[in-house]
């Protein structure tokens, strides 16, 4: 079975996320290849973890990874806010959300996710919904296009590319990552063409996000995981960029604020350099954590735990 994905800030991870009993129940919203349930199921013998995917090719290999544990992992075919919406309360002592998308997609999944590679322009993490990435480039409004662009990415060139895409569709179908990346590389400036990222790096995320919903499932399930911790139980959510982060940041001030979280965190915890030069996707993740409080636990004066 091949690997793609090195999960993201394992050891940070592992110590943050502590059970609150001995036999621990865990809930691992976006598992993927299965790196940091894996790793959570060896360091807790007692430990019963739910895995969660939408994606039904990435489940088989987790499913297969973590086979080894029994009746311990559960692998569960869901969105995690869906999931997260019908547990009951009080019900886990740790839950882990992951919101970058998995190496796996970029290198294996053949849905053109990468714009490097010629593959179907797809995107989708559920293969059984209708909209794809296809779709949105093949018939949204330009101008609907434009915003969704610059919403989801803070493309500068949104306009410019989302009209280029227009032009060019209305000649034929743009099906493929290839076309699509082409297009995007033509329509913005040759400074911006040649620069740092590839041109078409924020329009693919802003498809991708739109295509699955990305950012409109966050604070759904951040207000369902909080009911769902047991009283000292602890989330962590690792995201790959500052639209996820800054929901993530707001939604966990706003809890504490109100007295049913603390943050643990006092700043994002980020990864080292050792792991930056061997794990290139760390380099954009930050990652927080929040415990639930006890009700009626005073925490004004709780020390926040600095990374």
């Amino acid at each position: 079975m091949q690997i793609d994905h090195i999960p993201v800030m394992k050891e940070e991870v592992l110590s943050f996320l502590i059970p609150t009993s001995p036999e621990p129940v865990m809930i691992d919203c976006t598992t993927g290849e299965g790196g940091h349930s894996e790793a959570f199921l060896q360091k807790y013998p007692g430990l019963t973890l739910y895995g969660l995917d939408r994606d039904e090719s990435i489940r088989a290999k987790a499913i297969e990874r973590l086979s080894v544990f029994g009746d311990r992992f559960h692998s569960v075919p869901c969105w995690f806010d869906e999931y997260l919406a019908s547990a009951p309360d009080d019900f886990a002592d740790m839950i882990l959300f992951d919101l970058g998308i998995s190496v796996f997609h970029y290198v294996e999944s053949g849905r053109g996710f990468s714009f490097r590679k010629d593959e179907k322009l797809d995107m989708r993490l559920d293969a059984g919904q209708s909209v794809s990435a296809e779709t949105i480039v093949n018939e949204y409004p330009e101008k609907e296009l434009a915003d969704l662009i610059y919403k989801y990415s803070e493309e500068r060139f949104s306009r410019r590319i989302a009209h280029r895409i227009c032009c060019e569709r209305a000649k034929a179908r743009i099906e493929t990552s290839a076309q699509l990346a082409d297009i995007v590389s033509q329509s913005v400036p040759s400074s911006y063409r040649y620069g740092r990222i590839h041109p078409a790096t924020r329009t693919f995320q802003a498809l991708r996000i739109e295509v699955n919903g990305e950012l409109d499932r966050i604070t759904p399930a951040l207000e369902q995981a909080t009911r769902v911790l047991k009283a000292g139980g602890r989330m962590a959510i690792i995201t790959f960029h500052s639209l996820e982060d800054r929901i993530v940041k707001w939604f966990l001030k706003g809890r504490q604020a109100d007295g049913q979280l603390r943050i643990l965190t006092k700043h994002p915890v980020v990864a080292g350099e050792e792991e930056d030069r061997l794990n290139p996707p760390s380099r954009s993740a930050k990652l927080r954590v929040a415990e639930k409080v006890f009700e009626g636990k005073e925490n004004d004066n709780e020390k926040e735990i600095h990374a």
